[in-house]
């Protein structure tokens, strides 16, 4: 099942697709019931359950195109992203003597998030859509979060952050938390602020390759901005996995395996990843 679709247009598409089915489906075939609304900032029922898919067989890290990776540049971009933090880290791995392959690596979304279970003051919780913000006028800096977290998404703001001009008008939210600040814990917050507005995140918008998904588990659908699947369907048909399942945290982000084949990248290429710039050198 695929479509064209623009990226404005997703929510529109999402609200189009047979809810009730979907619901069964991505209960039964994904294996991942949709999360209840833990938050204490927002009231009302959840529209929305995100989670995303990163396709493997289009990412080869950017650089078959010669650049550093675009959606660690178009995240950073987007969120005026903290000196020496990358929200979206892509990283190369290699496949036990059978070449390399690319794994972008951002906040999991987990359905049972240790960052969440070990914040003594609320400042880390889900909203009603599954996703998993930090409120910097809770959070203390004590940085449990980060030493709970499985995945290495989390990062600290040590010194002043730079923020651009004007940031200091700027409505705070964590659904976008610009003013940065100092002494807070910052992350990957799914581009909350966009998908609300029916955009697909930042580091999607940006990937030139189209190997990132966004998808609603409640609606069944998912898209990469360019074409639209159904979620169940399209992770099961590609064996699609969860990193470090084991330790039951069940994430929101499923990868499907691959090397950048699409692209045509060869697993024994021995090119490695450029540095990507701060958003500072890319204005």
């Amino acid at each position: 099942m695929e479509a064209k679709v623009t990226r404005r247009g997703f929510v529109k598409a999402v609200g189009a697709a047979a809810a009730g089915m979907a619901v069964l489906r991505a209960g039964t075939e994904i294996g991942l019931a949709p999360a209840h609304a833990e938050s204490p900032h927002s009231e009302g029922g959840s529209r929305r359950q995100w989670a995303m898919v990163i396709d493997l067989r289009k990412c080869e890290g950017c650089i078959t195109i010669g650049r550093a990776p675009q959606c660690t540049e178009g995240c950073s971009a987007a969120h005026f992203v903290p000196e020496g933090q990358q929200w979206i880290r892509v990283f190369r791995m290699e496949e036990g003597g059978r070449g390399s392959f690319f794994l972008p690596r951002l906040c999991n979304q987990c359905e049972n998030a240790p960052c969440l279970n070990v914040c003594p003051v609320g400042a880390t919780y889900r909203n009603p859509q599954g996703i998993i913000l930090v409120d910097h006028n809770r959070c203390i800096g004590c940085r449990m979060c980060m030493s709970a977290c499985p995945y290495g998404a989390r990062s600290f703001n040590w010194g002043e952050p730079n923020n651009p001009p004007g940031a200091t008008f700027a409505q705070y939210s964590p659904e976008y938390p610009v003013p940065h600040r100092r002494g807070v814990v910052e992350k990957c917050m799914l581009c909350a602020h966009r998908v609300e507005d029916g955009k697909i995140p930042a580091c999607a918008q940006a990937c030139p390759m189209g190997a990132i998904y966004l998808g609603d588990l409640v609606q069944d659908i998912a898209t990469n901005g360019v074409k639209v699947v159904m979620l169940s369907r399209f992770l099961a048909e590609n064996n699609a996995f969860r990193l470090k399942e084991e330790l039951g945290t069940r994430p929101r982000v499923w990868y499907i395996h691959g090397h950048g084949q699409d692209f045509g990248h060869q697993s024994d290429d021995p090119r490695g990843i450029k540095e990507p710039r701060p958003w500072e050198q890319q204005r």
